[in-house]
This record gives structure tokens, sequence and C-alpha cells, in this order.
């Protein structure tokens, strides 16, 4: 009775060690991958702040500030699409237009989510103003990407320069604000659906 009781016992200890072994395997495989992690944001972070020392020591801004590093793919943000009456007279026309938005990173990302029912909401109304003509050309679309850009950071408090403003009538003079450079988190605009009707 005694070798049945031994016997028993045997396996029970055998897993034991065995459950042992597995998860002092695991913890090791945790801390050598927190490790890991660890160095490779060390070594992140530098890189980071010797960009924003070059930025800081030149005045003109690098316009890929918030362009994707070399290798790593941008982050793009899809926004609903869109779809608003325009602001033709004669005839009731239509736009459906499917917007994304190009940011750097996931951070900025998150930065755009948080603000997307204000961003949403500029943007409808920069496209109510739309004519059918000014939305059919290519320069309207170009023009169009550009308003979507500065109306979809302005939420965030960032007033961007508009390019392209149109020249005071003749006989009126417009006073010229300098304004401080300011980069846009969003790099680009790009249209995944354009329909006007």
């Amino acid at each position: 009775m005694a070798t049945a009781a031994a016997a028993a016992e045997a396996p029970k200890g055998g897993g034991k060690k065995k459950l042992i072994i597995i998860i002092a395997a695991v913890l090791l495989l945790v801390l050598i991958g927190g490790g890991a992690a660890l160095m490779l944001m060390k070594k992140k972070a530098p890189a980071d702040g010797e960009e924003g020392g070059e930025e800081a020591a030149h005045e003109a801004p690098a316009p890929a500030a918030h362009a994707p590093k070399p290798g790593t793919p941008p982050t793009f943000v899809p926004l609903d699409p869109f779809t608003v009456n325009l602001s033709d007279k004669e005839v009731d026309r239509f736009a459906q237009i499917g917007v994304t938005l190009e940011v750097g990173d996931a951070h900025t990302a998150d930065q755009i989510k948080a603000y997307l029912p204000a961003i949403r909401s500029n943007i409808l109304m920069l496209l109510s103003h739309k004519s059918s003509a000014e939305l059919l050309t290519l320069e309207g679309k170009e023009k169009l990407a550009r308003e979507i850009k500065r109306e979809s950071v302005r939420p965030m408090g960032i007033e961007l320069d508009d390019e392209d403003e149109d020249p005071p009538p003749e006989g009126t003079k417009k006073k010229k604000k300098k304004k401080r450079h300011v980069e846009s988190p969003v790099s680009n605009v790009l249209f995944s659906t354009f329909i006007v009707q």
C-alpha cells in the first residue's frame, strides 16, 4: 500500500515541477520582451529629441515635420462620407465626398479622433457653401483639399494660413497680419469618393 501511495504522489510532484518550469519560462520571456521594448523606447527618445533641436536651430520650419519617418507608413484617419446639398441656385445639386486625413503618427490620429465631431461639422459647413462648378474642376478639388486641411485642424486651436486668399477689391487695402508659420498635424487630405450630381 505504501508503494501505491508513493507511485500516486510521484506524478503529482512531476506535474508541479513542469508547472513551475513553464511559469518560470513565461516570466523569463516577459522580462526579456519588456527589456527589449524599454531599450527600443530609450533608443527612439533621443532621436526625437535631436529632431526637435534641429528644428529649433533653423528658423524656416521643415515642411515634413509631421511626415512619417522613412520606412514607416503614414497613419490615415478615414472620415465617414459627407453628403451635402450644394449652393447651386438654378438646380438642386448634391455631393457625396469621402475624405481621409493623412497624419504622421498614431498619437496625432488619436488627437484628430478626439475632435472628430467638430471637424466633421467644419467640413460640412465648408462643403455646403460650394457650387458644383467649383467642385468639378481639378483646381477646385485641390482648393477644397487645402480648405479641408485648414478646417480639420481649427478645432484643435491651430490656425493655418490661407494660402490662396482672394486679393482685396480695388480701392481697398487689406491689412496684413504677420502670423508665425504653424505646422499642420494633417499632412495631406485624400479623397476616397467624389460624386457630384
